[in-house]
């Protein structure tokens, strides 16, 4: 038996806890902003402390991104891997900080076949990302491309 997930193995409703973690620290939230979210909250520490976040904030792209990590590593385990086909949603309800480290849950939203292609069907699915608190830091709905049985 398969240890990947089909469309007729989900259910809506079905939960998915990872086991593991990523540490989040300085270095790589200057790294990743000074490439892609060059702004001064996710830069400098000192500059940071005079905006609304009240001191260095990782970007939430970062965050999408070590969640896209963790869904890989840690999530539930698709067969063919984790396609999107879209996102119907994404809040970041508090920052990510130097010395957080993050880990994901994931909720079955919907479960049903493509209408437009027999082998495979789409998965609505709500990952939370939290950090060591348990305090959600993103909540990404996205839709999924999973593969039938054959």
């Amino acid at each position: 038996m398969s240890d990947k997930l089909y469309l007729e193995d989900l259910t809506p409703g079905m939960k998915f806890t990872g086991k593991g973690s990523t540490p989040v620290d300085e270095a790589a939230i200057k790294s990743f902003a000074a490439q892609f979210d060059p702004q001064p909250f996710h830069l400098d520490h000192d500059a940071a402390k005079t905006t609304m976040f009240g001191g260095l904030a990782a970007s939430g792209w970062h965050t999408a991104a070590m969640t896209m990590q963790l869904l890989v590593k840690d999530g539930p385990p698709l067969a063919g891997g984790i396609i999107g086909a879209g996102t119907d949603e994404i809040k970041w309800p508090r920052p990510v900080r130097p010395g957080d480290r993050l880990r994901i849950e994931s909720e079955m939203l919907e479960v049903r076949p493509s209408r437009s292609n027999p082998k495979q069907g789409l998965v609505k699915v709500r990952t939370t990302t939290l950090n060591q608190n348990g305090e959600p830091v993103q909540i990404f709905t996205g839709n999924l491309i999973v593969p039938r049985k054959a």
